[in-house]
């Protein structure tokens, strides 16, 4: 069991997503990165051994050991705007072995809003990396973070389930390209330059011939670095209102924890399209009380683009194989974990069995040979665990009592690995 790792605590994986948190209470749920240092500085003070935590626009999600898994809900709903009560309608909370499996789930992109979106796994990446510098990683998370790793680039080299559209900022690019004419040229203004704007930039300019894209960004110097790269315009942010008269599609991705966008802000009479691609939403609803103005969200993005997503489940079948395979190779070392402790132990009392043996016949036997004794001694000790190892590894149901009995016999004293 995954308790093994941290004696009487459990694996958890617990959190609310896009599956029954609509995008209000996803943005209650919302953390942003200062809300995730007070997370994990309060977690390592309240002392929970490993801990990760991720917040995206589709989840958000705490991995770690603790004795019931209220403290992770009260740490979650203590640092965001939701509250117990909201949890336990749209929660979900996973323990030891179903933990495990969620975090393969999310990691390969087989649980994301859009089937297959491998940006999820940069972002655990990044959130596993936070917690480190927090001493908040215990081995037995970092090796299976390592091994969803190994999984997610393996799925995408070996499997299409990532081909086609893969992210939410193509999903924008993919709606614009399907409700406006080909070849048409539209004055786009893209507002917020974190790293889905970035996408979201990137795939403007790949996927459509329009050059007629302005950036702007609360600190003008970041979209000044992305324009650069792609000779695009930069406007202050204070021009945000002029920009907005002069655009036909308006693309919002802020991160910001409230609106940023509003329909005090939009005084042009012509017709505007607005993607808010943020979570919290970044887009005041009142937008839509304008007649001129077409508000889409990424929840509804998503939902459109489905159709083109329809080809990648039929590779959902090939990821789960080699989902299959690197965890069956993480419970392999999770077993192993477990009689670790009786392996040392084992090890241990038989070399003072050996150095007991040797002292008491080392002057009994002419030219006695210290070396090739302890050599050949060290060989035995190590076959017999050998051979301890490789029985507990085969009793599938049985491995405690295996355990109980070793100890009993050779009156172990344990000694955690």
């Amino acid at each position: 069991m995954a308790a093994a790792a941290a004696k009487h605590h459990s694996f958890y994986a617990i959190g609310i997503s896009y599956r029954k948190a609509d995008a209000i209470m996803r943005g209650a749920f919302s953390l942003s990165a200062d809300a995730i240092e007070n997370v994990l500085t309060q977690a390592k003070a309240e002392g929970i051994p490993s801990l990760a935590v991720i917040s995206t626009c589709n989840r958000t999600e705490l991995y770690g050991f603790a004795k019931h898994p209220y403290q992770l809900i009260k740490l979650l709903c203590e640092h965001s705007h939701g509250t117990v009560e909201e949890f336990e309608k749209i929660a979900y909370v996973h323990k030891n072995e179903a933990a495990n499996e969620h975090l393969f789930t999310v990691g390969t992109g087989l649980d994301s809003q859009i089937l297959g979106d491998f940006e999820i796994i940069g972002q655990l990446k990044m959130a596993f990396k936070k917690s480190k510098t927090h001493k908040l990683i215990n081995p037995y998370m970092e090796r299976l973070m390592n091994s969803v790793i190994q999984a997610s680039k393996r799925i995408k080299t070996e499997t299409d389930l990532s081909s086609g559209a893969t992210s939410v900022s193509f999903a924008s690019v993919q709606y614009i390209l399907e409700n406006f004419e080909k070849n048409s040229s539209q004055n786009i203004t893209l507002f917020g330059t974190g790293k889905i704007g970035r996408n979201t930039c990137e795939n403007l300019i790949k996927h459509t011939q329009n050059k007629e894209i302005t950036l702007i960004n609360r600190t003008k110097d970041k979209a000044e670095r992305i324009a650069g790269k792609f000779d695009l315009v930069v406007k202050d942010y204070a021009q945000l209102e002029e920009q907005i008269a002069q655009s036909d599609i308006l693309i919002v991705a802020t991160g910001a924890q409230n609106p940023t966008v509003s329909k005090d802000l939009i005084c042009t009479s012509r017709p505007l399209l607005i993607l808010d691609l943020s979570i919290p939403k970044n887009v005041n609803e009142n937008v839509t009380e304008l007649s001129n103005v077409k508000l889409i969200h990424l929840d509804e993005l998503s939902k459109m683009t489905n159709r083109t997503l329809e080809n990648r489940g039929h590779f959902i079948p090939q990821a789960e194989v080699i989902i299959s395979d690197i965890h069956n190779e993480f419970k392999l070392w999770q077993e192993s974990r477990r009689f670790a402790p009786t392996m040392n132990a084992l090890k241990t009392k038989l070399s003072a069995l050996k150095d007991s043996e040797i002292k008491g016949n080392r002057t009994k036997i002419t030219d006695f040979n210290q070396e090739q004794a302890d050599l050949i001694a060290d060989k035995i000790i190590q076959k017999i665990a050998g051979h301890f190892a490789n029985h507990l590894r085969d009793e599938e149901e049985s491995t405690e009592e295996a355990i109980e009995l070793l100890n009993k016999v050779f009156k172990l004293e344990q000694v955690s690995s």
